[in-house]
């Protein structure tokens, strides 16, 4: 059997390895460069650029620390350079990489877009022409664009990262998880930021809690956070930059920066594909439909990652990937099933997010919840990172951890520790009985799971975690 596997970010790196693991003759069609999104222009690229964030706030805090240095300076194209040279990097050493192609997978780097022809051919706009019995789509997505007047004007988060130097003002459309890492990464590298959400409040899938002490603590920062602010009319070039002409409650009103940066979510990337002439089906926002075993509405093509407009993280996509390739190749019916999926974000404060929300919580259960406050644990202060907090939600009825959320110094490190406690279906008294190590930021769970297991008046043997982390 043939498989062809369009896409070589992670999903489509996973569904080839797996099907030549399988036995399947395999060829792998990339747009682009290895990688795709996540190595060149997601988190690796993003994740380089906060750390240059943070290594700048650290340097203003030294003093406190006794020791003295100047104000620290950033420059911008060396920033660059070490970002291109932490990809090429990444690229070059994946161990991905060298499993592709010792294990004989068929890489076409650069090939240009991808179409169907028929339901077992494919032509790219580099003219490469390849047949096979299976494919599986891993094409990703891209920034959705705004349908109004002088939207050429603006820029999209990829633009922000290939800058070739920091703006003097920037305004960010959008505050999800994309906007809001612009907004936070920029504005600590100078640049004086706005950030607009349509919304009532910045990061609208994040627990309520999360979405306030983000955006006290942006405005904190000396960003502009402006929430429900109206319904965008138009931009237009001004002599300094762009300006952003919206109305609320009746009133026309506008905003203006050197960069306005649109960040309204994310969209397909399928449209060069001809789905409609082999029969996939896609829904009415364009993404691939596919059901639980990762199959589309074409018997002989699967399709994995942000191309299915499902959860749009790394880890989702490689198990997609790894589902569909193995129902292409065996034509079996193994089920995606549901997950323990972690998120988070390297913004300033870092906040992450595992489980249900409060708000989700309590549609079904009666909860108890569970809040440490980081300026009251000993790791925090020793850092001087005292900003944030740590929230355990559980099932009032079994003790169960339902949900955690975090916002604070390394907030998604803290999270992948309960998604581990979850997936295990732990209660917090088994939680609070773990000797976590102290002074650390993982010890601060086990801290917020013995104050949920005494408000459910449970017994925990260690009282380690109820002394202190």
């Amino acid at each position: 059997m043939d498989v062809c596997v369009i896409g070589a970010g992670p999903a489509g790196v996973a569904a080839a390895l797996r099907a030549v693991q399988l036995g399947a003759k395999t060829t792998l069609i990339a747009n682009g460069e290895f990688g795709g999104m996540a190595a060149n222009d997601g988190p690796v690229p993003v994740r380089t650029l906060a750390h240059a964030a943070r290594l700048l706030r650290d340097a203003r805090q030294l003093g406190r620390y006794g020791i003295a240095v100047g104000d620290p300076v950033l420059e911008y194209s060396r920033l660059l350079e070490r970002v291109r040279e932490v990809v090429e990097d990444v690229r070059k050493h994946s161990s991905f990489r060298g499993l592709i192609d010792s294990l004989g997978v068929a890489v076409h780097e650069h090939a240009g877009d991808a179409r169907f022809t028929d339901s077992n051919t494919v032509e790219t706009g580099k003219g490469l022409r390849l047949k096979a019995d299976k494919f599986i789509i891993c094409t990703g997505g891209k920034s959705r664009s705004l349908t109004v007047p002088g939207f050429e004007l603006t820029a999209t988060h990829s633009d922000a990262w290939s800058l070739t130097s920091v703006p003097p003002s920037m305004m960010v459309i959008g505050a999800g998880a994309t906007g809001a890492q612009v907004a936070s990464i920029f504005n600590a590298f100078g640049s004086r930021v706005q950030l607009f959400q349509a919304g009532p409040r910045i990061l609208p899938t994040e627990d309520q809690d999360v979405s306030v002490a983000v955006a006290a603590a942006f405005r904190n920062s000396g960003i502009v956070v402006n929430e429900s602010f109206g319904e965008i009319e138009s931009f237009e070039k001004t002599p300094n930059g762009v300006r952003m002409n919206f109305t609320k409650d009746g009133a026309r009103r506008g905003a203006e920066a050197a960069l306005a940066v649109v960040a309204i979510g994310w969209a397909s990337n399928a449209a060069s594909l001809n789905l409609a002439s082999v029969g996939v089906e896609t829904n009415r926002r364009g993404f691939v439909q596919v059901d639980a075993c990762m199959r589309t509405s074409a018997p002989n093509i699967f399709a994995a990652g942000d191309i299915t407009g499902n959860l749009m993280l790394v880890p989702q996509a490689v198990q997609g990937a790894f589902v569909a390739a193995t129902n292409a190749v065996r034509d079996s019916s193994m089920p995606y099933g549901s997950q323990v999926s972690p998120i988070g974000s390297f913004t300033d404060p870092e906040y992450a997010q595992v489980g249900l929300t409060e708000a989700q919580a309590l549609e079904a259960h009666d909860i108890v919840k569970a809040v440490v406050n980081f300026d009251t644990t000993a790791r925090t202060i020793i850092d001087g990172r005292t900003a944030g907090f740590c929230k355990l939600i559980a099932d009032r009825a079994t003790s169960r951890i339902l949900g955690c959320h975090v916002v604070g110094e390394r907030a998604v490190e803290i999270t992948q520790v309960a998604s581990i406690a979850i997936a295990g279906g732990m209660r917090v008294d088994q939680l609070a009985q773990v000797p976590l190590s102290f002074p650390t930021y993982a010890g601060i769970l086990g801290r917020v799971a013995a104050k949920a297991a005494h408000l459910l008046n449970l017994q925990v043997g260690w009282v380690g975690n109820q002394i202190e982390n």
